[in-house]
């Protein structure tokens, strides 16, 4: 990973493209937010860096809703689109270029691209029998297809892939399939369909998975579709559909997430064509420039097979590098309309903003896949604490005493050079936390450095000295040190919270900061008069958007409660058979609740997430080993088929693992590899 400033880098970033069926919600947020910053970063220290985006404007849900409309899916999707760019602007995401799919200049490259794979023998075409609505008269897309998974028998699960195992499967596989149209049961009908020859590119796609573009996790997972074999991949939908045609196929569409990546490109072309740019400079394969995508790791298979597979059979160039991330989560729970925690980026904007949101998202960021919670009491204390008292009130305090006390004029030395050199020097290691995309480490050490500039103007008290003729131009010293102490932590924030370092920057008045002026204090200059920069989150403003997400969505979030259950007590045996013990249900948990018990010694009080939106109540004694407040968010190993034992505290529902050697004094908790999911069962 880069980690100078050579101006002689050549990037272009790509964050996924939002769906035009809907609005945009905070978990898309979190990507743009994480692939803003580092573009963000990238400029402030002169690099050239593109980033691009757009609509993603086809499918059978997008035609389907314009239907419902009544208006043309290129209505929906243009309506939409200004929408997502507005929602997008107002959350300070800086794009250089936000398009459409359905776009000519994407239409043109997805023919192209066809056109070469089918050159190459990499398409052919073949029989198949699909689920077919016989009210609707349509073939089903995978997604409009639900029923009980063919692997453990998930109920209520879309015809790709099962939410509770993991599993996926073709939607003829289903048990008791159902239309999500009509409610009928599907019938099957044959249909001719092309096919993309995926197994063509087995070896150069491994050797490409295992060479440093993916995270390791990532790697490792995809080698399982390695040792089970690629298969070909249905590139075909059928008549009704929007989407681009088949060219040579009567009645066949591109399927959406066949054209939907080649819409990065599409994106950038009508960016270079605007602008002058050599499009191939950065495409052909002999490219020198830097490709990365940012994407949400649900969508890693389309991104990291399909997608690679695809640009090398055409001749063009693979991404240096796929970054994905998590899930997020708000206040514990999965993101859903069904349980109310659904939040649509413009229900946000309505009461707080963005600068907080993309502060906490920044704080919580790392180079992982690890699912990130939107904890909102955490958000609210986070932001406060480190945004507003620590940074934010340097400036506050030290403004407003030069605005007053000396007409805005900054003194023409620093108090203590070596302490400004201090900061300067943790310039490289805050630059490999953004670069690396490690941001929670680049925000840890600016705070740490915000609570040295604090604890240097409380030890030096201006406000005192300015009483105090002889220690007036002392305290002219003090504040512009301190102010240009925070120059240097807005310059590093700057990535991050945008809209509050312009206000900075229009105070101090010395034109933008950037990585190039960073280790230049500004002296002997009258500085604009200070006004107030930023606000504390008020706890209603939260209230307030959680209503309104749930007053449009019409949904309430429901509590969790333990059910009741009378308890029976097992014996104990000292010995057990392999039978006994293939009876013990060992299942993946994520805590979601952690409190303490204050007339208890060693428990803590747990809610475990363990999957299909089950919840259990466990009373466990690591009260010595851990905080609540540690526990939050970790995954670990429960026997969930334990029978559950009244307590005086309540009911307890099963027993997580813990390891403790009889040599030494700690106390671990057991928690599954990296990748696990709530209610994966250990084998």
């Amino acid at each position: 990973m880069h980690t100078n400033t050579s101006s002689e880098r050549q990037i272009l970033v790509t964050s996924a493209l939002p769906y035009a069926n809907g609005s945009i919600h905070l978990g898309y947020m979190l990507e743009t937010i994480q692939s803003d910053i580092w573009v963000r970063f990238q400029k402030l220290r002169l690099i050239s860096c593109y980033h691009i985006c757009g609509t993603d404007a086809h499918g059978t849900p997008i035609m389907i809703r314009a239907q419902k409309e009544q208006i043309t899916p290129e209505a929906l999707v243009q309506r939409l689109n200004q929408e997502q760019k507005q929602d997008l602007h107002d959350f300070h995401i800086a794009f250089d270029q936000f398009y459409t799919t359905h776009s000519p200049e994407n239409q043109e490259l997805a023919n192209a691209i066809y056109a070469k794979l089918k050159t190459n023998g990499d398409i052919v075409t073949k029989t198949i029998e699909q689920a077919y609505d016989p009210i609707e008269n349509m073939f089903l897309p995978d997604r409009f297809v639900k029923g009980n998974c063919p692997k453990c028998g998930a109920p209520d699960q879309y015809g790709d892939n099962c939410e509770a195992c993991g599993a996926t499967y073709a939607p003829t596989e289903l048990k008791n399939p159902v239309s999500s149209l009509s409610g009928a049961t599907p019938v099957l009908k044959k249909t001719d369909h092309a096919f993309f020859k995926l197994e063509h590119y087995s070896e150069k796609l491994k050797n490409w998975t295992q060479n440093g573009h993916l995270h390791s996790a990532i790697s490792n997972k995809l080698g399982e579709w390695f040792e089970a074999g690629l298969k070909s991949w249905d590139i075909t939908r059928d008549a009704p559909y929007f989407g681009f045609p088949i060219p040579g196929l009567v009645d066949k569409y591109f399927y959406v997430w066949l054209d939907a990546p080649i819409g990065y490109m599409a994106s950038f072309k009508h960016f270079c064509d605007k602008n002058a740019l050599d499009f191939n400079a950065y495409w052909r394969q002999d490219s020198t420039a830097e490709l990365y995508h940012f994407i949400g790791k649900d969508i890693v298979y389309f991104h990291a097979l399909f997608w690679p597979a695809m640009l090398m059979g055409a001749n063009f160039r693979t991404p240096t590098a796929i970054f994905a991330h998590g899930f997020l989560t708000i206040n514990g729970q999965k993101m859903s309309k069904s349980r109310g925690t659904f939040i649509t980026a413009r229900q946000y904007l309505n009461h707080l903003h963005p600068d907080y949101l993309r502060y906490y998202f920044a704080a919580k960021l790392s180079s992982g896949i690890d699912d990130i919670d939107l904890n909102f009491q955490d958000f609210i204390q986070r932001v406060n604490a480190d945004l507003i008292n620590k940074f934010v009130n340097i400036g506050s305090r030290l403004g407003a005493i030069l605005t007053k006390q000396f007409e805005g004029k900054l003194s023409a030395h620093l108090d203590k050079p070596e302490l400004y050199d201090q900061f300067v020097q943790q310039a490289q290691s805050i630059a490999l936390g953004f670069e690396t995309r490690e941001y929670h480490k680049a925000i840890r050490e600016i705070m740490a450095l915000a609570d040295i500039a604090n604890q240097y103007i409380d030890q030096e008290k201006p406000w005192a000295l300015i009483k105090n003729p002889e220690t007036h131009d002392k305290a002219q010293a003090v504040c512009t040190l301190g102010l240009n102490l925070f120059k240097i932590l807005a310059t590093y924030l700057k990535p991050v919270v945008p809209s509050l370092v312009l206000k900075i920057e229009a105070f101090f008045n010395q034109g933008e900061l950037n990585w190039e002026n960073l280790a230049e204090p500004i002296l002997n200059k009258t500085l604009n008069p200070f006004t107030p920069l930023f606000s504390r989150i008020e706890a209603k403003q939260v209230d307030l958007m959680m209503q309104e997400a749930k007053t449009e969505t019409e949904i309430t979030i429901q509590p969790i409660t333990a059910p009741t259950i009378e308890p029976t007590i097992e014996p104990i045996e000292p010995l057990i058979t392999i039978d006994d013990f293939s009876k013990i249900d060992l299942r993946v948990a994520k805590i979601i609740q952690a409190e303490a018990i204050p007339e208890a010694d060693k428990l803590l009080k747990l809610t475990l997430d363990i999957g299909e939106g089950r919840y259990r109540q466990v009373f466990a004694g690591i009260k010595s080993a851990y905080t609540p407040e540690s526990l939050l968010g970790k995954f670990t190993v429960m026997v969930a088929n334990l029978a559950p034992r009244k307590m005086r505290f309540g009911l307890s529902e099963g027993m997580i693992l813990a390891a403790k050697s009889p040599n030494e004094s700690g106390l671990y908790i057991l928690e599954p590899h990296e990748g696990a999911k709530p209610g994966m069962r250990l084998q």
